[in-house]
């Protein structure tokens, strides 16, 4: 049986893409008198490029941002400094978060997040969305010395949650780091859809978070299903 619903923030909880779009405008307002010879759209098609869906670290962003579009008078580390300090106030949600996460509560699922990146700025950015008083743990491969798609972590997300790995389900965006990785672990794998991706093997996939109170108790259905015929 399920007991246990684990997610990956960035892609699946936060809509980074969006998050993103919006914090890089409100970074070229800030500022704008160093900014100015530049057009706005490409500057914010820049760091969304350099950026590479957070897989590239921003020191690396902003030094190249720095150096390609000619800035004067800002520094790497000042556009680094704004990003850590501003970002939180740009998190955007995906539809139905809260809805979700209450509906999974009233159900007496354990909730988790499991996330690769930066300690304190993650923990922000879950505690920006309102939604870390829904988890029961929190685990972000920064303060754990591990990350995704290390089998540790996932293994310390059931431990932390005292239920077995295979009384767990993990939703995550990545076909790799998210959905391979728990799979491989033993816990059920679901997708949430990206059109980064296609073809991902997944145990299902989901398109909405409002769709995943039911496909858990689905699953749950199934799986008592499946253990009064083994012991037939």
């Amino acid at each position: 049986m399920i007991k246990a619903v684990i997610f990956d923030l960035d892609g699946t909880l936060l809509n980074r893409d969006a998050s993103v779009e919006e914090f890089i405008e409100k970074q070229y307002d800030r500022w704008g008198k160093f900014l100015h010879h530049i057009p706005r759209r490409k500057y914010m098609e820049r760091f969304i490029a350099l950026d590479h869906r957070g897989y590239v670290w921003k020191d690396i962003v902003y030094q190249k941002m720095i150096d390609e579009l000619s800035i004067k008078g800002l520094t790497w580390e000042d556009l680094l400094q704004d990003y850590s300090d501003y970002f939180i106030d740009s998190c955007v949600p995906f539809p139905h978060l809260k809805d979700m996460l209450e509906e999974l509560k009233h159900d007496h699922f354990h909730i988790g997040i499991i996330t690769n990146g930066k300690g304190q700025f993650q923990m922000d950015n879950i505690k920006a969305l309102g939604i870390h008083h829904y988890t029961d743990t929190i685990l972000i491969s920064d303060w754990e010395g591990v990350k995704k798609p290390d089998p540790l972590i996932f293994q310390r997300a059931a431990d932390s949650l005292d239920v077995s790995i295979q009384e767990c389900v993990f939703i995550g965006d990545h076909p790799e780091k998210d959905v391979k990785a728990a799979k491989d672990t033993g816990m059920k794998g679901v997708w949430k859809r990206d059109d980064e991706w296609s073809g991902v093997e997944a145990d299902a996939v989901v398109d909405d978070l409002c769709a995943i109170p039911r496909l858990i108790q689905q699953m749950n259905t199934t799986l008592q299903i499946q253990e009064k015929s083994r012991s037939m």
